[in-house]
């Protein structure tokens, strides 16, 4: 774990490929981005308008408040919206579907199995028998690579040795906190709050990841755009990936920046605060886009092998031209 001033030091931020690096424009088409209650793309949307970076990039934002997951997509697939913030196996299976969605590298700050400070819970195979709860549903990528996890490292069967229990996450990490529930597979966001009242990572998605092949930490989440934005304005998008960038430098670099987003984090105390800040800026994606898109394909591989086609659909491998960098090998 990179300390406060580790973080802040290598947060030179992914490298912006030459499509991105032009010269800014005047503010001109504006690009709709759909933001959910606390969720962390509100956080960067208000430094890019606070601070102007939309208008120095040649385009204007405008943020549309949704009301969970749902509306986000279904919003983002009705064109209502040029971006939001998804996962990288929703982008690759609309692209392999034919839509010319681009994916911009986001957080590589994923969920983790969480329990108590005190649980006797030190491994895998010590869930076997209790209760477990999963935020995502069945097919939920951190679940399908946990399971695979538990199969290889020690011939665990979660699903059956467990006594597993779907859930939203707001719902599973209040049954976690009143010990009706053993463990919990969360969100980072959860987990970050959770870990400001002591609880601990068991194992992360990242972790797991690493385990299945991946070199460094995978970029699993990314703005989504739209094709439509894509291709009627591109410069606009180009603006929006560059401001994205800036907002996430100023983060990482400017206490004050902070001040803009912290009403925004329902954060109720000051290590809520900071467990929240230290897991966003450890998750700014700062590897080359081919190299992100190497360890993506890797894991994309494990998912399409373990989740099947209910998971990805028809495609095994992920699309090309996935990533904004204007070429087929993303």
């Amino acid at each position: 774990m990179l300390s406060r001033r580790g973080l802040l030091a290598t947060a030179a931020l992914w490298p912006l490929p030459a499509i991105l690096n032009r010269p800014a424009r005047a503010a001109g088409e504006t690009i709709r981005i759909g933001v959910l209650p606390f969720g962390t793309a509100s956080w960067e949307a208000a430094v890019i308008k606070a601070r102007g970076l939309d208008a120095a990039n040649g385009f204007t934002l405008e943020t549309v408040k949704l009301a969970g997951n749902d509306a986000a997509r279904i919003a983002f697939q009705g064109q209502q919206l040029d971006t939001i913030v998804g996962d990288l196996i929703w982008a690759a299976r609309l692209r392999n579907e034919g839509r010319g969605v681009k994916f911009v590298p986001y957080s590589t700050t994923e969920g983790a199995l969480m329990v108590p400070p005190d649980s006797p819970i030190k491994s895998l195979a010590d869930l076997a028998g209790k209760r477990l709860g999963v935020a995502g549903g069945a097919l939920d990528k951190n679940w399908v690579l946990l399971r695979a996890q538990a199969r290889e490292s020690g011939s665990l069967d979660l699903e059956a040795a467990a006594q597993v229990a779907y859930g939203a996450p707001p719902l599973l990490m209040q049954k976690l906190e009143t010990r009706e529930l053993d463990a919990a597979l969360l969100y980072w966001t959860y987990c970050a709050r959770l870990e400001a009242k002591g609880y601990r990572r068991l194992i992360s998605a990242d972790d797991i990841m690493r385990a299945f092949g991946a070199k460094g930490s995978v970029a699993l989440i990314g703005y989504l755009i739209e094709a439509s934005a894509v291709q009627g304005k591109a410069a606009a998008v180009e603006g929006f990936a560059r401001a994205s960038t800036a907002a996430k430098e100023a983060l990482a670099t400017d206490p004050q920046a902070w001040a803009l987003v912290r009403p925004l984090m329902a954060a109720e105390d000051e290590p809520t605060f900071e467990a929240l800040r230290r897991n966003f800026l450890a998750g700014i994606p700062r590897r080359p886009l081919a190299v992100e898109r190497g360890d993506a394909e890797t894991i994309y591989a494990t998912l399409a092998r373990l989740g099947g086609e209910r998971l990805v659909g028809d495609a095994k491998v992920l699309p090309q031209g996935l990533y904004l960098d204007g070429s087929g090998n993303g």
